[in-house]
């Protein structure tokens, strides 16, 4: 690929207000250009492959600058290789503290069952990288088997559509690591400091923009993959499982034009410490919000011209979701603009952003490591001229964009090639039982290939039409349904794991969040709100944010046991950030804050199109909790029946004396029995 960098007589940007500044002992041990000042001199945009005037990143003169606990374990690893190396040697079934924070960046955390008294029985989970989240036909039947032999017995689709295996025991990890890598797999890099794996829509949809956002994604992730080998040395021996890198991302990683790389470094990026943080990055196409572009650390846009040909990329920096309960100086944040760059030189405007990071990013308390404290801390004028230092040119105006959706794609649809894809909605993201077994059935027999969606859910790719029939009656047989007979409130909602394997967990998320969707809908139900009527959802087991709870319209996020923090103000299309409404609330009390919320959602909405999340930005926090505080509970006969569900009271009564014996609604029993129905009957017939 030919990078353009415009007119000859353009120069590298200059800005003596901006200070580069560099923590003490960041450099790689092999670069000796990082022990000096260099002064950025202007030079033609066409000479980024050819002169080099700058050849490393300006610095700060050497001070002793303190360092976080982590940052002298990344330092003295030997590029993330020791103590692990030793550690996995024992017998002992677990791994020091410094194993267990080098581990990290090979994909893995060591956990322990939460639930169990009297000691501790150590574990792994393993969470892959899957760019895009594509998903091999092999590498899936790979996890399937690697699930039963090695792990619980189940698989976990994230929010950033990866396979999560929990369970995994210390002696088993080389095989198991081994096994998913010599199925072009990989762990590396899914968690630790460095780029996490790269989102973009999972839609197999053959269109110019979406092919062009995915390719741009995985270019991404290979960029920003550590180059050093500690993965492969640890987990296979040092034998090498890559499939072959563009010319384009080789030439960018390669290219120190701007003083961007460490030199003689291994890591060239990264160098011995990495970055200060988790980073995240999405790619997609304009109205596609499934990837909630505006939480990542970069969204990447796609801009197309009026032939639907990708032109180049809107710049997004700063989003982030983690924060600490009851320290006002963390907080969740929203990507803002940065500029618009053409498509030739999103690979080198993306490093300049992380080199930026890299060398400015808080490395002395980790709370404040983010990305989005940096953007924050300097505003986003001064964080552009810093990242223009490292890209080599100007950032061209954000264009302008269409409103967002968010776009669950469940359900069949038309890949555009004369093949299907199916949606399969997957609640938390837990493929287990019967799921399982006929997932496996389907993807084997048919040998499909699939996609994990950013909410958690399955998208089988490459379906001839011909067996659309088939596909379907078997899975719904094993429940797995059209969107139509899957509830709103599902479709929408997410949940972190939390209890029983993660350490952070304050409270239940994964195991609590159907029975609060249950309730949820007898709130609705109670309330006179309409089935097809929702608001999104999602439930964290604490503040860390892994679900995004903090663009949810309904956020719940564990501050205690049995407790959360009721967060409002998030919208449909994942466009605005949630606020703090109520503290400790418990579990149990849980209708006392929604009853009266979504009675009076329903009777002071402007319009039946206003959503929940801005009828409680429009009333006012203030005005919500005054509804909630002298809430008495609903007039009697205020209720309606479901109408289109039960034809006359006497039927709606006997229903819902039936259902109160299964601890259910009479619309809950009513819906299970039809949905049972349909999955005996169900011929291949219907249609999404």
């Amino acid at each position: 690929m030919t990078t353009s960098f415009g007119a000859s007589s353009s120069v590298i940007p200059t800005d003596s207000n901006i200070q580069i500044r560099c923590y003490n002992r960041l450099r790689s041990s092999h670069s000796l250009a990082l022990t000096r000042n260099l002064r950025l001199f202007p030079v033609p945009y066409s000479s980024r492959s050819s002169i080099v005037r700058a050849v490393s990143t300006p610095i700060k003169p050497q001070t002793e600058t303190k360092r976080s606990k982590v940052e002298i374990i990344k330092e003295q690893s030997n590029y993330i290789r020791y103590p692990l190396n030793e550690e996995l040697l024992t017998d002992a079934p677990n791994i020091n503290e410094s194993a267990t924070q080098l581990i990290k960046f090979h994909g893995s955390y060591q956990q322990y069952n939460r639930d169990e008294r009297g000691g501790r029985s150590y574990s792994f989970m393993l969470r892959t990288k899957n760019p895009c989240g594509k998903v091999s036909n092999q590498l899936y039947l790979t996890m399937d088997d690697l699930a039963d032999q090695f792990g619980i017995g189940t698989l976990r689709l994230t929010t950033r559509q990866t396979f999560q295996l929990h369970g995994v025991l210390k002696k088993d990890l080389k095989t198991v690591m081994g096994s998913i890598i010599r199925s072009m797999g990989s762990t590396l890099g899914a968690c630790g400091d460095l780029n996490r794996n790269v989102l973009a829509p999972a839609a197999p949809l053959v269109r110019k923009d979406y092919l062009f956002a995915q390719e741009t994604a995985e270019n991404i992730a290979a960029l920003l993959t550590p180059q050093s080998g500690f993965y492969y040395d640890m987990w296979v021996d040092g034998e090498q499982f890559m499939t072959a890198e563009s010319p384009e991302v080789v030439k960018a990683r390669n290219d120190n034009s701007h003083g961007t790389n460490f030199l003689d470094s291994p890591e060239p990026i990264y160098g011995t410490q990495f970055l200060p943080r988790k980073f995240k990055i999405a790619v997609t196409v304009p109205t596609d919000n499934s990837v909630d572009i505006l939480t990542n650390d970069i969204g990447v846009v796609v801009v197309s011209d009026e032939n639907g040909e990708p032109q180049g990329f809107n710049l997004y920096v700063g989003g982030g979701m983690g924060r600490t309960h009851r320290l006002e100086s963390t907080f969740p944040r929203l990507g803002e603009p940065l500029g618009y760059v053409p498509k030739e030189d999103i690979l080198y405007a993306v490093k300049a952003i992380v080199v930026t990071q890299r060398e400015n990013g808080r490395r002395d308390d980790r709370k404040y490591s983010r990305l989005k404290y940096l953007v924050h801390s300097w505003g986003i004028k001064k964080f552009r001229s810093a990242v223009e230092q490292y890209y080599g040119r100007k950032f061209e105006p954000f264009r302008e964009l269409p409103e967002w959706e968010f776009k669950s794609y469940l359900g069949w649809h038309e890949q555009g090639d004369g093949n299907l894809f199916c949606g399969l909605n997957v609640d938390s993201g837990r493929i287990a039982g019967k799921m399982k077994k006929t997932l496996r059935e389907i993807i084997e027999k048919y040998n499909l290939s699939m996609r994990i969606t950013p909410n958690q859910n399955i998208i089988l790719c490459d379906i001839r039409k011909a067996w659309k029939r088939p596909i379907t009656t078997t899975l719904a047989q094993a429940g797995l349904l059209l969107p139509r007979f899957v509830d709103p409130l599902n479709v929408t909602a997410m949940a972190c794991p939390a209890f029983p394997l993660c350490p952070l967990a304050i409270t239940e998320a994964e195991r609590g969040i159907p029975d609060i969707l249950k309730r949820v809908r007898a709130v609705f139900e109670k309330v006179g709100l309409k089935y097809n009527e929702s608001v999104v959802i999602r439930v964290t087991g604490c503040p860390n944010g892994c679900a995004r709870p903090y663009m949810a319209e309904l956020g719940l996020v564990g501050d205690g046991p049995n407790s959360y923090q009721i967060w409002l103000g998030g919208t449909p299309n994942q466009t605005s950030l949630a606020r703090t409404f109520m503290n400790k609330v418990k579990v149990q009390d849980l209708e006392k804050v929604v009853e009266p919320l979504l009675y009076n959602w329903k009777q002071k909405r402007l319009t039946k199109e206003e959503s929940f999340g801005d009828f409680s930005n429009r009333m006012g926090f203030e005005k919500l909790q005054e509804l909630v505080d002298k809430w008495d509970g609903l007039i009697k006969g205020t209720s309606r029946y479901n109408l289109k569900l039960f034809a006359d009271k006497e039927t709606y009564e006997a229903v819902e004396d039936l259902a109160k014996l299964q601890n259910k609604t009479a619309h809950q029993l009513a819906i299970e029995v039809i949905r049972n129905f349909v999955a005996s009957q169900q011929n291949g017939k219907s249609e999404s």
